[in-house]
């Protein structure tokens, strides 16, 4: 296998990715708060890093792969007071719903899925430990705080310095804080909160702050200092520059190599929000598109684009799909990749730069194009072995042909028509490969195309 390079967020640049033990993977995940059902901004995440680390074992490594759960927080406090159930009843709810997303969505499970209620003695220890080095400070309200202003290089994530941080400052905040930007480690309970919520601690009942969760559990779990750290760009700051703070600050140690960040997900070019009205959780997606065409439609893209979804690109991706499954009618379902093959040398090279899945994704096209032209069985065993290294192509081809064409019967006559203009612009044009591909493509949604003399094409439904 050819070297790894990955896009650091902490340096700005792409770096060779050397493992601290070699040939061992340590790789942490901002994982979900429970307290409502999962929505396609935590399906990219979730999709993301699980291409990462199929990519790291295939090329290898021993991978231990830690995504956290937040079961306990305001909001799911609020939410389960607002329901009348208990905070477990809650998040043991909602817990399950995100695994029967993921699955779906051809997510594999973590090696670890911590949660931050089984964690809270060793978060109390790393606060005790931030107390005692002069990093940290109990408040006049009761509350634990990170002193940001006693850790130096606070920012370097960010790459803003703690003056520029405080400029941009808009909330307003607790007078018992020493400056705006220290963040609570321990909360102290208020009076309306509920038992489940609270527990002793050398400064009072109470519960842990949502950063100290992270560096907590990932510490725990992968040791002070590991290899990957990752969740969506919206955490960069201030979560995982408070990490950073609170970890290092506690252990004295670098804490992690290399943070990767997945971008944004747009809709319809609009930031998602309840308020506008275009947000969307998994299982409404996935009520209307096959899971792993959605799965398909967030891989196409790299991992820090900004993602825009919208119907016209999941159809997009459904009829792209549709012609990958279709090259592999009469492919056996289990493959193994041959890597000195030309083909999987170069999809190697473009998941070994900073996991470049739209390149790996076009040589899976290329792949298509060759078995289209020359039947290859073993370019078409090739084409399905890569996909799976993906997480795609793994399903008998007639099923989900089948399945595509029936969901496709909602095609009109309009965009019918519009398709067979473009097939005989591409006819005209000598452009051949796109002909034929538009044929493929509505075969696969059911629409039969019959040439006849003097250039016309007429259509049927199978």
């Amino acid at each position: 296998m050819q070297s790894l390079n990955i896009f650091n967020t902490l340096t700005r640049d792409k770096q060779l990715f050397v493992p601290i033990v070699p040939g061992h993977v340590r790789m942490y995940v901002c994982g979900m708060t429970v307290y409502d059902y999962c929505h396609i901004g935590h399906a990219r995440v979730l999709v993301v890093f699980d291409m990462v680390q199929r990519w790291l074992r295939a090329s290898g490594y021993m991978v231990t792969y830690v995504r956290n759960i937040t079961d306990i927080d305001d909001k799911i406090i609020q939410r389960a007071q607002e329901n009348g159930e208990t905070i477990t009843q809650l998040t043991d709810r909602f817990i399950a719903a995100m695994n029967e997303d993921a699955y779906a969505l051809g997510v594999e499970r973590p090696d670890h899925e911590p949660r931050a209620t089984d964690y809270i003695a060793p978060m109390q220890a790393m606060i005790g430990t931030l107390i005692s080095k002069g990093l940290a400070y109990q408040a006049s309200d009761g509350d634990v705080n990170y002193a940001v202003r006693q850790f130096p290089s606070y920012g370097q994530l960010s790459g803003k310095t703690l003056d520029d941080l405080r400029a941009g400052e808009r909330v307003a905040t607790k007078q018992s804080k020493q400056d705006p930007l220290d963040f609570v480690l321990w909360k102290s309970s208020k009076a309306d909160e509920p038992a489940a919520s609270r527990w002793p601690s050398p400064w009072g009942e109470g519960r842990p702050g949502w950063h100290i969760e992270c560096s907590a559990m990932s510490t725990r779990l992968l040791g002070d200092h590991f290899d990957l750290h990752g969740g969506g760009a919206d955490l960069q700051f201030p979560h995982h520059e408070n990490e950073i703070a609170q970890s290092c600050g506690a252990t004295d140690k670098p804490f992690v190599n290399i943070w990767m960040h997945n971008g944004f997900v747009r809709v319809n070019d609009e930031k998602m929000s309840k308020s506008l009205g275009n947000f969307f959780t998994i299982r409404e997606v996935l009520k209307h598109y096959d899971a792993e065409v959605v799965r398909f439609f967030i891989l196409r893209a790299h991992y820090r684009s900004q993602l825009n979804y919208s119907e016209e690109h999941l159809e997009d991706a459904r009829q792209s799909l549709t012609r990958l499954y279709t090259a592999l009618k009469e492919t056996p379902s289990h493959t193994q990749v041959d890597w000195q093959e030309a083909h999987a040398q170069r999809f190697a090279a473009a998941m070994n730069d900073d996991f470049n899945t739209p390149q790996a994704v076009a040589v899976l096209f290329d792949l298509v194009t060759q078995v289209n032209r020359d039947a290859g069985v073993n370019l078409a065993k090739q084409l399905r072995a890569l996909g799976g290294v993906l997480g795609l192509l793994q399903r008998d081809a007639h099923t989900f042909l089948q399945k595509g064409s029936r969901a496709a019967t909602m095609i009109d006559e309009a965009e019918i028509i519009r398709r067979i203009q473009v097939r005989a612009n591409a006819k005209q044009a000598k452009d051949f490969l796109l002909a034929d591909r538009v044929r493929e493509e509505l075969l696969a949604l059911g629409i039969v195309l019959e040439d006849k003399a003097g250039g016309m094409t007429q259509w049927r439904r199978s």
